[in-house]
């Protein structure tokens, strides 16, 4: 019972220091990253599994509603179900990706920016 009630309490302090604040958004205007916090696509919140990165416009494109990104190297099409909808308030195209092992990316979010 000692050992469960120390790996219990060992992993409840890992979760909080993981879910801490680690400084990235000090300065940062608090209605956008509330904004931030509330996306999401059909498979879900997006910052809940995953970080999300600014793209290039050279590295995402689209034909009619069907988007493609490329992502360490490699140009992935975008499921449907995780293209965001709401009108996107900072204008860069984000992506937020989830990587496993074997170079295996899934797409759980993307919002498209202004193609110039």
């Amino acid at each position: 019972m000692r050992k469960v009630v120390l790996v219990s309490v060992s992993l409840l302090c890992v979760s909080v220091a993981i879910a801490r604040d680690n400084g990235r958004f000090a300065g940062a205007d608090p209605e956008i990253k509330a904004w931030f916090d509330h996306l999401a696509s059909g498979r879900g919140p997006c910052c809940s599994d995953a970080d999300g990165t600014a793209v290039s416009d050279v590295d995402w494109e689209s034909a009619g509603s069907h988007y493609r990104v490329r992502l360490d190297g490699q140009w992935l099409d975008v499921p449907d179900d995780a293209v965001i909808t709401v009108p996107n308030r900072v204008g860069r195209t984000m992506v937020w990706p989830i990587r496993y092992p074997g170079n295996t990316i899934t797409i759980r979010c993307f919002m498209p920016g202004a193609m110039i």
